[in-house]
């Protein structure tokens, strides 16, 4: 008898290559470890031949499943055009990320989506986490990435970040002059966490630059304007936390939160593979 390719196991591999975890991957696709681990097993034995290579700390492909990731795409976006038809009524998932919480995570998240569907369409709204948090409770928007801010409960949570007050190497700190701060514009959440701690500490500051996006206050820091209150996540490289060696208070840290209303299977699925991909690549 021929053998054939199972589509749902075929997804799995897919995401355990994508997201390098099965235990990532169970999450993604809502279900259990060992389901995915036991789907696994069966498309190797299938093939005749070893695709994963299993550690305690990660998953990687081998040889064979190198080889075999760019035919099993080609699978799944075959199925998927047999599926939708020519006629059929693309969807859309529209999603709004806080600024702040959007750092090296957005490419592959986006990577994600358009691998689970490519007939999705994505509408990404980035701003600050209480503007995405009022739009998504007026209905606006199908879920939003934020930052938890206030009394606000419930969503899962994706990451936990770390803040520090990021600056260039090259950066001096004026002495017996304000710190000149770059932030983003109120009502940034982070901007009034840090204006807190500082005004709680009794240190003189002042804003040196003001940014539209968390992009621009990361070039201003980098071109050393000012000191960026940051998360250690979103930071890159050229900077440096500057706040132990200038004793400037603690910021804490911050939850990143998902908030969903998604009913619909597909867009379900995709959230799910949102949240393990933003998981995986924070931890």
């Amino acid at each position: 008898m021929t053998a054939t390719l199972d589509i749902a196991t075929i997804k799995a591999f897919l995401l355990v290559a994508d997201l390098q975890s099965f235990t990532r991957t169970a999450e993604a696709l809502g279900t259990t470890q060992a389901a995915v681990s036991l789907k696994l097993q069966r498309l190797e034995t299938l093939l005749g031949k070893r695709l994963v290579e299993r550690s305690p700390r990660a998953v990687r492909l081998t040889a064979d499943g190198a080889a075999f990731l760019e035919r099993a795409r080609a699978l799944i976006e075959a199925h998927d055009r047999a599926l939708s038809g020519e006629a059929s009524v693309a969807q859309s998932l529209s999603l709004g990320i806080s600024d702040h919480a959007a750092g090296p995570e957005l490419v592959p998240l986006l990577e994600r989506l358009h691998a689970m569907s490519s007939h999705l369409t994505l509408a990404v709204t980035i701003g600050f986490s209480r503007e995405m948090q009022d739009a998504y409770d007026a209905g606006d928007l199908d879920a939003v990435i934020v930052r938890q801010e206030g009394s606000r409960r419930g969503g899962e949570k994706l990451a936990e970040d770390e803040f520090g007050w990021f600056a260039s190497r090259r950066f001096a700190l004026p002495k017996g002059e304000p710190l000149p701060l770059a932030t983003l514009a109120p009502p940034c959440g982070v901007r009034a966490v840090a204006v807190r701690a500082l005004d709680k500490a009794g240190l003189a500051w002042r804003e040196r630059f003001v940014g539209g996006g968390v992009t621009a206050v990361v070039a201003a820091a980098l071109a050393g304007l000012a000191i960026a209150p940051l998360a250690r996540r979103i930071a890159p490289p050229g900077l440096i936390d500057i706040g132990p060696a200038h004793r400037l208070p603690k910021l804490g840290s911050s939850k990143v939160m998902l908030h969903s209303k998604v009913s619909d299977p597909a867009k379900l699925a995709a959230l799910r593979a949102v949240a393990a991909t933003f998981k995986s690549v924070a931890a």
